[in-house]
């Protein structure tokens, strides 16, 4: 039985959490490591948006900072994200691993299966999407979960988990939020700068997403959810997971990224490439 390397949850600011996400990828590309399964939190509200999108755009960003919410871009592309009650997953693991195919659309659906399979666990049927949805009137395409993308998961046809990927030197980087709970009045304030026709989109919100505490009898809780989830992707790929920490060599790259990109307008706002990066 393969082995992968399991990373304790924890539950960081949005800086921290991409800024480690992106140094298990970079690790990665210099050496070839273990497949890495990692979960985590976020300390306060947060959007992370994707790696192309124009920030000033496409969140109003004076009502994230009235209210606290910080605003972080990830490496990945995709659409944007309010992480609230939500749990973050994120998987690096060589393009050309047997157990992927070698792309992104089915790499998606192979993840899909594996969290399909955790959710199980907790008496939730979730289903892979087949095909790509979106609304012919969106102003909330911004967002992650305006609609489903091919192979993200849906339960009882409302999408519940949001996925976005990275790829470079042969590793690639697939992380996404698996909604706990689900405020879709706080999402529109955060994606419609202009705030047009707010209750037609958060109707839309209500019919198009969904959360576990919708489907499940008590509150859940995130240490309890990591391990059914874990559990989900042992059975799913036939691995066993092995908890470990991070490398010192991914500690160093994570703090340098969390000071030089990840704390910084220039990045976040602007999407400005860095230089002289580790």
């Amino acid at each position: 039985m393969r082995v992968w390397r399991f990373l304790p949850f924890r539950q960081c600011t949005a800086f921290e959490n991409i800024a480690v996400d992106e140094a298990v990828f970079r690790e990665n590309h210099r050496r070839e490591a273990l497949p890495t399964l990692r979960f985590y939190g976020w300390q306060s509200p947060a959007v992370s948006m994707g790696y192309f999108q124009n920030t000033f755009r496409e969140v109003d960003v004076k009502f994230c900072r009235r209210h606290g919410i910080d605003i972080v871009r990830r490496p990945t592309g995709g659409k944007a994200v309010l992480h609230d009650r939500d749990l973050t997953y994120a998987v690096v693991a060589r393009g050309n691993d047997p157990l992927f195919p070698d792309d992104i659309l089915g790499t998606y659906r192979v993840i899909s299966g594996c969290i399909a399979e955790g959710l199980s666990r907790i008496g939730i049927k979730a289903e892979i999407a087949d095909e790509e949805r979106s609304f012919q009137d969106n102003r909330l395409k911004t967002s992650c979960f305006s609609s489903p993308s091919r192979y993200e998961l849906l339960v009882a046809g409302r999408k519940i988990c949001g996925s976005a990927q990275v790829r470079s030197r042969g590793v690639f980087l697939q992380h996404g939020s698996i909604l706990v709970d689900f405020d879709p009045f706080k999402t529109c304030a955060v994606m419609l700068p202009h705030h047009h026709e707010e209750e037609k989109y958060i109707e839309q919100l209500w019919r198009s997403v969904t959360s576990i505490d919708n489907h499940v009898s008590q509150p859940v809780d995130l240490t309890m959810l990591c391990d059914v989830l874990r559990k989900g992707f042992e059975k799913a790929l036939g691995i066993r997971l092995v908890e470990q920490e991070l490398s010192p060599p991914e500690e160093e790259i994570g703090a340098w990224l969390l000071r030089n990109k990840y704390l910084t307008d220039t990045w976040n706002m602007d999407g400005k490439a860095m230089v002289n990066e580790p």
